[in-house]
């Protein structure tokens, strides 16, 4: 196979030269928040899970990773800070990896630099708001001012668990065909522990094919993973959308899934 590949490679860009990437059988996907002043001082927010996907697009995130040990969580976050700090990274920026379930090993992928969907879950466990920090940080603030809204490292803890569901104007029963139209009739959920993020989410909003299908983020949290999902399970269904599909009965049937419940 190697040698196909060498093949191929040099008749397709004059060079046989190939990369030989690890392959990782069964494997979860986990990313750290890592946040950064302009004069070298950076911070980690912890991990998220990202696991649950389909056609490898996140689905469910959830934070902390609720399998992750403690000297794994330590080392996966000194790891995303050492990259991040050789690369003299602000702002906020997620460093993301593949964890082999079978040998707990962790593999870096990617770094996205900017805030992301899911940073929801993150805000929700920490106390910090991702987004204000940014703009702080723009203007100059250091870590561990009173104004920057990021603190020491030593004063960033987790409380808690949070997850997020992203609600999608799809149709699971075709194919997760994106559906558009007029929303006829919109009530959201709501309740101790619920965050809702939406912007086009109301009754007679336009959804149209030129954009993304996701309607509205759903964040639940809770004092253990049970709890947040519990939670997000009475969110869901709390939800009344008509005039077009979603998503929302697939979400609920993946948060009551056991293989979910128990962080499988």
């Amino acid at each position: 196979m190697m040698e196909v590949a060498k093949r191929e490679a040099a008749a397709a860009f004059g060079n046989d030269e190939v990369y030989l990437e690890k392959l990782v059988r069964r494997a979860r996907h986990v990313e750290v928040q890592v946040l950064g002043d302009t004069h070298g001082n950076l911070v980690h927010l912890f991990e998220r899970d990202c696991s649950v996907q389909r056609r490898n697009q996140k689905v469910v995130e959830r934070a902390p990773a609720p399998y992750m040990e403690e000297a794994t969580r330590r080392k996966l976050c000194e790891s995303a800070l050492r990259l991040a700090r050789a690369a003299n990274y602000s702002h906020a920026g997620t460093v993301e990896y593949l964890m082999d379930v079978d040998t707990g090993k962790y593999y870096f992928i990617e770094v996205n630099p900017r805030i992301q969907v899911e940073h929801t879950v993150t805000e929700q466990v920490t106390g910090v708001d991702i987004v204000k920090a940014q703009i702080r940080v723009t203007e100059g603030a250091r870590v561990g001012d009173d104004d920057s809204f990021i603190p020491l490292q030593q004063d960033i803890t987790l409380k808690g668990h949070a997850l997020q569901c992203r609600v999608t104007t799809e149709d699971p029963e075709n194919n997760f065909t994106p559906d558009y139209g007029k929303i006829a009739v919109y009530r959201s959920a709501a309740g101790f522990g619920i965050r809702l993020d939406a912007g086009t989410a109301y009754a007679g909003a336009v959804i149209t094919p030129y954009y993304d299908s996701l309607l509205v983020k759903v964040t639940s949290w809770g004092h253990t993973p049970d709890e947040a999902a519990a939670r997000m399970d009475r969110a869901l269904r709390e939800f009344r959308v008509r005039g077009l599909s979603t998503n929302l009965q697939f979400l609920e049937n993946v948060i009551a899934h056991p293989l979910f419940r128990s962080g499988e």
